[in-house]
């Protein structure tokens, strides 16, 4: 399993065979040996970059939850002049009873 400690200011997590297979056995996903020799180094590596920035100072940073700031797209709903109905009908020989007529949908 992982051999989980704390050393210096980040927390290590020791990458195995073990531990690959185990999590591979939970997602029920079979890795050959090779596989498994080439993911150790790999997340190895990832999880040092992770430790890494562990270690940077980060106490008066103001969390970050979007990489931008998020605005409304949305216009304003104001009411504003419209056709009329006939106005609307007025262009087409497709309509019924004040309505666009369209083709039957069964």
């Amino acid at each position: 399993m992982a051999d989980i400690g704390n050393e210096g200011k980040g927390n290590s997590v020791k990458i195995s065979k073990e531990l690959i297979r185990h999590v591979a056995g939970i997602a029920r996903v079979n890795l050959t040996d090779a596989e498994l020799d080439r993911f150790v180094p790999e997340l190895q590596e990832v999880l040092s970059v992770f430790d890494k920035l562990n270690e940077l100072d980060t106490k008066d940073i103001e969390p970050s939850f979007h990489p931008v700031e998020l605005k409304n797209a949305l216009r304003d709903d104001d009411v504003e002049k419209s056709f009329t109905n006939e106005e609307a009908l007025s262009n087409t020989e497709q309509k019924k009873d004040g309505y666009f007529k369209g083709p039957s949908a069964v």
